[in-house]
């Protein structure tokens, strides 16, 4: 296998390493406006609003995600195959980054108009898809542009550059195209008839990721195969056949590698609980008002960001197994807390405590498995890191209702998703890291 690694054996070429990290700038605020804030709203609020037969637009969005998170867990690991070859990391993820752009543009021709919801809702699924497939060679990369020392570092700053991309655009997108009422919206008084803000908003956010998704093409040069290895394409049945057989060499090699490939997907579950969640929480239960759980958005992300860069510091000094449970420990203890308070002011502070730990956690998630996968096996152990988040994606969501029909109030579903993380901090503690590993 190719040496993938930069010559200089202390840290990447920071030209590479912003390229790499403009990516994330790009995608995290592509998926914040496509799937969480501004399209996803628009097409259940306004274009299948008056779906015949009292149909739920709502509910037909989340058949389009289910689908689309069922598509990534099935090409998530045959993605990360073809990925192991360094040469191929760069085109996969330029296709697919294309492909999440040109599928963005296109909801620009999504009219307020109920016979436009399933071709709207076909779009969502499917940036969201290629967007998530385009991390499994976007986070093989790190090995590139890392060594053991630094890799803790590298991925704390991309995801928290990632968390300011979101931000920034965010702001950009609420400001200049959706504030307001009446006719016209945003400081550029876009109309909103027929939806054409939004429809604008989508052109703007397909330009910015293409921009910010170029970067990583061009700087991050992958090193051609040598004559004596591969260079075949993976068909996609060879691809999964070619998955299995990494799979058993990975639980012969070592188990822990699968163990925490499990732990890992629980408590990135619960993660994804408190972010899902916590806005329905603080207006439901902490009387925060729906004007200010955006402020309290963009506040979430700027702190996750802060804690993103200054964990990845820490990884590399301390190790990403002690990150994380140090960062699950603190969460927990923060949830318990906020469930025995009440009122906004608890739920700024909590909330945001809850967020400068999620960065970390992240951040040292991603770079614990690379440094425990095999050499020259990113490719395929991303692929396994992504579809195993999906496998148990319905845990928080499952606990946070059970929880909250069980105790008959919204505040227990904090529970719920605290059970979840303490279910994936119990399996960190259970997975024994190399020494090479722990230490970077």
């Amino acid at each position: 296998m190719s040496d993938t690694r930069p010559a200089d054996p202390q840290i990447a070429a920071k030209r590479q390493v912003f390229a790499w990290a403009l990516w994330d700038f790009g995608a995290t605020g592509l998926n914040a406006i496509v799937v969480t804030f501004v399209f996803s709203v628009y097409l259940t609020n306004a274009v299948g609003d008056d779906l015949p037969g009292g149909a739920s637009a709502a509910s037909w969005l989340g058949w389009a995600l289910g689908i689309a998170g069922v598509v990534v867990a099935l090409l998530a690991p045959v993605t990360g195959v073809w990925v192991d070859a360094p040469w191929r990391r760069r085109r996969v993820l330029g296709a697919l980054s294309g492909l999440a752009v040109l599928l963005t543009a296109a909801m620009s021709l999504i009219a307020d108009d109920y016979h436009y919801l399933l071709p709207g809702l076909v779009l969502l699924a499917g940036a969201s898809a290629c967007s998530e497939l385009a991390t499994v060679p976007y986070n093989a990369m790190l090995r590139q542009l890392s060594t053991p020392q630094t890799s803790g570092q590298i991925s704390g700053f991309g995801l928290g550059f990632g968390y300011f991309g979101s931000v920034v655009l965010l702001l950009v997108v609420y400001v200049g195209f959706i504030a307001g009422e009446g006719d016209t919206r945003g400081v550029l008084n876009l109309p909103a008839a027929d939806g054409q803000n939004v429809r604008a908003a989508m052109l703007l956010t397909a330009i910015w990721f293409g921009v910010l998704a170029l970067p990583v093409v061009i700087a991050v040069r992958s090193p051609e195969p040598r004559p004596q290895e591969p260079t075949a394409r993976a068909g996609f049945f060879s691809g999964y056949r070619t998955l299995w057989t990494e799979i058993v060499a990975e639980w012969r090699r070592d188990h822990n590698v699968v163990y925490y490939l499990i732990a890992s997907a629980v408590f990135r579950d619960g993660l994804t609980g408190i972010f899902a969640f916590g806005a329905v929480l603080g207006v439901n239960v902490y009387g925060v008002s729906a004007a200010d759980v955006l402020l309290f958005g963009v506040s979430a992300s700027v702190v996750a960001a802060v804690g993103a860069v200054g964990g990845g510091l820490l990884d590399d000094r301390f190790g990403a197994k002690a990150v994380i449970i140090t960062s699950l420990t603190a969460m927990i203890a923060v949830g318990i807390t906020l469930m025995a308070l009440s009122g906004p002011l608890a739920f700024w502070i909590c909330g945001l405590l809850l967020c400068l730990f999620i960065g970390p956690t992240l951040s040292a998630a991603r770079t614990l498995m690379l440094r425990i996968a095999a050499e020259g096996k990113e490719g395929v152990a991303f692929g396994l890191y992504t579809t195993t988040g999906r496998a148990v994606s319905y845990l928080a969501p499952f606990l946070f209702s059970t929880f909250i029909a069980v105790f008959g109030t919204d505040r227990a579903g904090m529970g719920g998703l605290l059970v979840v993380l303490f279910a994936g901090l119990l399996g960190m503690v259970a997975v024994r890291v190399p020494r090479r590993a722990t230490t970077g």
